[in-house]
């Protein structure tokens, strides 16, 4: 071989080297690297019968929050209701081993809804430190711990959460904070905390106590940095550097669980409320101040979400009911192209190659392929209760049961 073929082939396999490569990711937070479900990832296994899992381990105590994943390492999070304990936990992805086990906070149960644990809220990871919340008693409690080590770098205790249904809110990255959703029936706020010691640089005390499990949503939009907030009985748009408002839409109800997507092909915000009513709603998110009677395109109240959040993929957006129906929308306009009975949900679907995977409260997980027309492409049984979301990493899934933490696939490679 002359050196010109030996150059070749050397830049060839380089080439396929990095795009293999910049198509691994992480998966740091709740709903992954764009907190909309999406994975970007090819060559990710599809086939999740639980007969065919890389490992399957038993998780100690009781959570339904979802796993979040960097390089080797897996974290959730767990509550030991025997002693209180609001535990941060690290499991080895190649092996399932537990490499770590640490108690973030130890304190009184609050009241809970029945579907719901002391363990809901999913973790969010930078590669170096970790970041949980719990409701504690009456008290919200944010801790960063060491993702090496799991040492406990700091805790503060920035409010408090009114509600009988108890608490879920997934902590939120942006640049150099966490952003914690504090609306309650109480004294809500919105704030957010320097990293690395916990420290307010900003907050949002709310005045309308709406209480609200859905996480925030920072996207760029209309030319700007906006996050989306569903909370305080209302759909607001922050500058998340400041924690000043943009616009606001009024309503559409008092509760939301399931957090904004959006839509690239529409240019459209979509929100769900929850209680008393579930709404859904289209938004354009170019305005300024109450934008309720102008940026509203549609809404729609039979396939509105509770619990859920949406999938928005090509022209088309997906939600699931609280009646266990999947409703497939024109994403512009709203029409409804078909629906289908897929049971109750509480996991959020995920886009993995063009494909949503779909796990309900039973453990079926369905495959869908997104059409104008319903096609089912497989269907597994998980073979127990599932409220958590999956993550995806590095050619691999990871879904928490109610009772095992499962991996599916082989690693690919390593993520940038």
């Amino acid at each position: 071989m002359n050196r010109h073929s030996c150059l070749t082939l050397l830049m060839t396999s380089l080439l396929a080297l990095t795009t293999l490569t910049a198509h691994a990711e992480n998966w740091p937070g709740w709903r992954g690297p764009r907190s909309d479900g999406t994975s970007v990832e090819q060559n990710v296994t599809s086939n999740w019968n639980p007969a065919n899992a890389t490992w399957k381990i038993e998780l100690p105590g009781q959570g339904h929050a979802s796993a979040i994943v960097w390089g080797n390492r897996i974290v959730t999070v767990t509550a030991n209701t025997d002693t209180q304990e609001r535990i941060l936990l690290c499991v080895e992805r190649s092996s399932g081993e537990i490499l770590w086990e640490k108690t973030v906070v130890k304190g009184p149960l609050q009241k809970i809804h029945k579907e719901n644990g002391y363990a809901s809220g999913t973790p969010v990871t930078d590669g170096k430190r970790v970041f949980v919340n719990f409701r504690v008693g009456d008290d919200i409690v944010v801790a960063a711990h060491d993702l090496a080590t799991g040492e406990q770098l700091w805790r503060v205790q920035p409010g408090t959460h009114v509600g009988e249904w108890g608490f879920s809110m997934a902590p939120v990255l942006y640049k150099d904070t966490v952003i914690i959703d504090g609306d309650s029936k109480g004294d809500s706020f919105l704030i957010a905390l320097n990293q690395v010691n916990g420290s307010t640089v900003w907050r949002n005390d709310r005045t309308h106590q709406g209480i609200t499990y859905s996480a925030p949503f920072i996207r760029e939009l209309a030319g700007k940095t906006q996050m989306i907030q569903c909370g305080d009985r209302c759909v607001t748009s922050f500058n998340p550097d400041t924690g000043q408002t943009i616009w606001t839409v009024d309503g559409p109800s008092q509760e939301f669980v399931a957090t904004p997507v959006f839509s690239e092909a529409a240019g459209l915000i979509y929100v769900s409320s929850s209680w008393p009513k579930c709404v859904l709603m289209a938004i354009r998110p170019d305005g300024q101040g109450n934008v309720t009677d102008t940026h509203v395109v549609w809404s729609d109240t039979q396939g509105a979400p509770y619990v859920p959040s949406m999938m928005a993929v090509d022209d088309f957006l997906l939600t699931i009911n609280r009646g266990g129906n999947a409703f497939f929308y024109e994403a512009k306009t709203g029409k409804v192209l078909w629906q289908e009975k897929l049971g109750r949900h509480h996991a959020s679907p995920v886009l993995i190659e063009g494909k949503i995977f779909c796990i309900n409260d039973d453990g079926q997980i369905n495959v869908i392929q997104p059409a104008r027309t319903f096609k089912r492409v497989a269907t597994y049984e998980l073979g127990e209760s599932c409220y958590a979301s999956p993550a995806i990493s590095n050619g691999q899934v990871f879904i928490r049961g109610f009772k095992h933490l499962f991996c599916f696939g082989r690693q690919k490679a390593a993520p940038r």
